[in-house]
């Protein structure tokens, strides 16, 4: 990343800002603006999120709000309620609360002397969840808005549930929220009220996993805050990016095939990161994107912002499997509007074990359908091992968190792939697979994989898809228990992605019954019956004489203001671990996310962060599957030592959830709260 220093506008910084909400919880902030601004008001520009941006963000913060603010904004960083030095209690997230809270924000903003009265909101991950849904309800000052990672469908389509199956990751991110929800505030900010502060904190969190459980079907609960019941409430320009290999691949185009409004999307190569942060690289210019675009909708500067093609997708070629990528071979190309009219969907329908050429177009109903007598079909049973490879549903490319080498995974798979490939094909939009296809217990789930198998047999995982089938119904509303024996048809998306797989490759679909542990098994081992002659793998096709209508670079090199670097104090770690024991069948996945205690010099402060998961199984007992979340979060300055230790467990019987929790708050060595929760959920036919 280029470093700069000379911007069009001097600036200045003002920290422990308080915006009072309408009920008179103090919000803290903080703001870089031109020093101009005084004189001549500008626009502000709100990123709203939990993540503590005295201390935590500090580093990434300083990277693009100086920047940003130094091109004619006043940027503002605001901790939610309850996080870093706000007061209050975060409950949960996206809450009703939390979004007044922001609209009060805004209102507060565009009412100040500096600020000309109008707003805009960016952000990544809980960011850009909060920007689009503040965007929905339609804010007096609110202009445009500029998102990165996120979803507009927060059941279908994020960390909690994909396909009706649970995953992994709705553990994870509650075990996170966990511990930075009981984080205490800083005093020097606070004053003597942070133990009082602190305290409320971890009296009135409950683990957030929980809630999350409750709700396993697609319900009220995960209606609100999902912008896709009504994309219409959306009334502003949106600036939309993701990247293939982040969990959030497939809104961008969503959003850019439902609104109806000024949209541009963007996704790169690149895991849970910002674009001029991008890993896998290459990461690109996206604050001056950023800035040309606030120039446009906020100060109405006739900058060709919207010209050229709505979608700007990075073209991935095939490489060798590997858990990290520095940087992703491909090229970018262009599409005029979504859905594209570049793309074609070519069907190819499964046969023995194969995959057929493509089917032409009067070919492409089922030759059968579900209901009718069964028929001989392909059967398989996977272990609970298949799944062990998967990699994280969201990278974040440290550790190394990509799925490796399918080969393994594709032993307990049903596996379908194409003859020799004579020449290039490239896919850009989501694969779809059409099963016919019935099951041995009444609650089942299919995990769908497409991967780039190369001329040694290796074979990269490309995209991959989950249905939990007593969800196979549209929309997963009214989910019920399946017949054994019973012919069903099931669709099961897969995510979206770019790819171009070369001569002499083929590419493959693998059908399993476990994804263990990126997803929950089902209560009990099933056996699945695929009728091949019945069932279908479309592919987004982008035909290669399709032009890519952008130039071979049409961003700049990623640049930003220098951050302010915290000191390195004790060394960081990183694990990603599959072990098992042939002894007692015992299998596990490890993580280790250390990121050592590093000091926040300009504020005199040490922090530490450790992140443990832990997976494990044994043999081919579904309920034996458990996870393990434990965080570890510590503040030190002069006589000033405090942390909080998290711990969540998450096991399972064929008929319940049980989580096991506790949160542990300290000063110094002394244990000063300490609390415990043991709870079962029933589950939901999942």
């Amino acid at each position: 990343m280029r470093y700069v220093s000379d911007l069009p506008y001097e600036t200045k910084e003002e920290q422990n800002v308080t915006i009072p909400a309408a009920d008179g919880t103090r919000l803290a902030a903080r703001i870089w603006r031109p020093t101009s601004s005084d004189q001549e008001p500008v626009p502000a520009i709100l990123e709203y999120i939990p993540y503590r941006q005295r201390d935590l963000t500090a580093e990434r913060d300083s990277i693009h709000h100086p920047y940003i603010a130094g091109h004619g904004y006043a940027c503002v960083r605001v901790d939610l309620r309850g996080t870093g030095d706000s007061e209050g209690v975060l409950k949960d997230e996206y809450l009703e609360q939390e979004q007044t809270d922001a609209e009060d924000v805004l209102a507060w903003l565009a009412d100040q002397p500096w600020c000309d009265g109008t707003t805009g909101m960016m952000g990544i991950s809980w960011g850009a969840f909060a920007a689009l849904q503040v965007a929905a309800r339609q804010p007096e000052s609110l202009r445009a808005i500029a998102i990165a990672s996120f979803t507009d469908d927060r059941y279908a389509d994020d960390m909690h549930y994909m396909g009706g199956a649970l995953l992994s990751d709705n553990l994870a991110e509650a075990g996170t929220m966990f511990a930075y929800g009981t984080c205490p505030p800083d005093p020097a900010m606070v004053g003597d009220r942070w133990r009082e502060m602190w305290h409320e904190r971890m009296e009135g969190t409950r683990p957030w996993v929980l809630q999350w459980l409750r709700h396993q079907r697609r319900d009220d609960y995960w209606r609100h805050a999902s912008v896709c019941e009504d994309y219409t409430a959306v009334r502003c320009p949106v600036l939309a990016s993701s990247g293939w290999a982040d969990g959030y691949s497939n809104a961008v185009t969503r959003l850019l095939g439902n609104l109806d409004v000024p949209r541009k999307g963007l996704i790169g190569p690149w895991s849970h990161k910002l674009p001029h942060l991008g890993e896998p690289g290459p990461a690109i210019g996206y604050l001056q994107e950023v800035v040309r675009w606030w120039d446009h909708w906020l100060k109405g500067v006739d900058n060709g912002v919207m010209e050229g093609p709505m979608l700007q997708a990075w073209m991935q070629d095939s490489v060798p499997p590997s858990t990290s990528y520095e940087e992703r071979p491909g090229r970018w190309v262009g599409e005029p509007s979504w859905p594209s009219p570049h793309i074609t969907p070519v069907v190819r329908r499964l046969t023995r074990h194969s995959l057929s050429a493509p089917l032409p177009e009067s070919d492409q109903a089922p030759e059968t359908s579900a209901g009718e007598a069964p028929a001989e079909g392909l059967s398989v049973q996977s272990p609970l091992s298949v799944g062990q490879f998967g990699g994280k549903w969201a990278s974040y490319n440290a550790p190394p968190d990509l799925p490796y080498d399918q080969r393994e995974e594709d032993g307990g798979s049903l596996v379908f792939e194409t003859d020799l490939l004579t020449e290039r094909t490239e896919i850009l939009g989501s694969p779809c697979v059409e099963l016919d296809l019935s099951v041995s217990q009444p609650v089942a789930m299919v995990a769908a994989r497409l991967s780039d198998v190369a001329p040694d047999g290796s074979a990269t995982r490309v995209s991959y898809g989950l249905l939990n089938l007593t969800r196979h119904e549209a929309h997963n509303d009214d989910p019920s228990p399946l017949e054994p024996g019973r012919r069903y048809r099931a669709v099961i998306p897969l995510n979206g992605v770019a790819q171009a797989f070369p001569p002499g490759h083929r590419i493959r679909l693998s059908l399993s019954t476990s994804y263990w542990p990126l997803a929950w098994p089902p209560p009990k081992p099933v056996l699945l019956t695929v009728y091949e002659s019945s069932s279908t793998l479309t592919l987004p096709v982008r035909p290669l004489a399709e032009p890519d209508e952008l130039p071979a670079k049409p961003f700049g090199d990623p640049e930003g203001t220098r951050p302010v670097r915290p000191t390195q104090l004790t060394a960081p770690e990183q694990r990603w671990q599959v072990k098992r024991d042939l002894v007692d069948y015992a299998a596990e996945l490890e993580i280790v996310k250390d990121l050592g205690t590093v000091r926040m010099e300009d504020i005199r402060l040490d922090v530490g962060r450790r992140a443990y998961e832990r997976y494990t199984s044994v043999a081919d007992d579904f309920t034996s599957a458990t996870g393990e979340s434990a965080w570890t979060m510590s503040f030190r300055r002069d006589d000033w030592d405090v942390r909080v230790e998290t711990r969540t467990v998450l096991s399972c019987d064929e008929d319940h959830f049980r989580v096991d929790a506790t949160l542990d708050g300290y000063e110094g060595d002394r244990r000063v709260f300490s609390r415990s929760w043991n709870e079962s959920v029933p589950r939901d036919l999942l």
